[in-house]
């Protein structure tokens, strides 16, 4: 884009199959710097698929990525990633301080101690998701939006260029979604930010564009899109419903 913002990610006709299921079909998509981009679509349409295919984990059988420049596999470092959030042992004895901690493992490396820049960046980095006054809370204490903001800081104390979040907010109830999505807002002021999610009310509100993907990339473009393109993205009639000043798309049941 002629005197634009750079581009973060391209994807150009990728092609990606697990085995020989097909995830993600001749799917091409810009990122801009900046961009606050959410990702939609159906279980098993490919979304994740996505993330991986941007993070160099899962290599396309046809077509090319780049991410800031480079290949996937080389911009790994300058990108933060916060997977689907798995069970874990509540009762582990890790504080919010060590979890952030571990995400400056790859800048200390095997043979080197953390040192006084690594903890100042732990620091400003909880002080960034409101967390710092939780840092000696053992992980499993805290609330699942308190967790989510853990996880985001143990991604972004790497400094990354790219912030990927794979269903941030599944696990979050709806009073604590709200601030995580404020957040985000101030986020993107300083990253490139790629959301996967379910939540397409939310995300229509929030983003500031959208991808509609069920393994072919449907729409990429602004927050605004229409019941057609969510029918063939969703394969299923959905309907528009307010509650309040919000709008919500809804899917039927099928």
């Amino acid at each position: 884009m002629a005197n634009g913002p750079p581009v973060v990610v391209e994807l150009r006709n990728v092609r990606a199959n697990y085995g020989e299921v097909t995830a993600l079909e001749d799917v091409s998509v810009d990122v801009y710097e900046h961009d606050f981009l959410g990702v939609i679509g159906p279980n098993g349409g490919g979304k994740s698929t996505l993330l991986k295919v941007i993070l160099g984990l899962v290599r396309p059988q046809r077509g090319f990525v780049t991410v800031l420049g480079q290949s996937p596999e080389h911009a790994r470092s300058r990108v933060g990633y916060v997977s689907q959030r798995h069970a874990f042992d509540r009762d582990f004895p890790a504080s919010v301080w060590d979890v952030v901690m571990m995400g400056r493992y790859s800048s200390a490396g095997i043979l080197r101690r953390y040192d006084d820049v690594d903890r100042a960046g732990v620091e400003e980095t909880l002080r960034r998701v409101g967390m710092l006054d939780r840092r000696n809370t053992q992980i499993g204490g805290l609330s699942g939006g308190q967790q989510q903001r853990v996880f985001v800081a143990r991604a972004l104390v790497s400094e990354p260029q790219l912030l990927l979040l794979d269903e941030p907010t599944a696990s979050i109830d709806s009073s604590m979604q709200a601030e995580f999505y404020e957040l985000l807002e101030e986020l993107k002021d300083t990253l490139t930010i790629i959301m996967v999610s379910h939540d397409i009310g939310a995300i229509s509100v929030h983003v500031d564009k959208i991808a509609c993907l069920n393994r072919k990339m449907y729409y990429h473009g602004s927050a605004e899109i229409t019941a057609d393109v969510l029918e063939a993205t969703y394969q299923c009639p959905v309907q528009l419903i307010a509650h309040g000043t919000v709008p919500h798309r809804v899917l039927k049941e099928h």
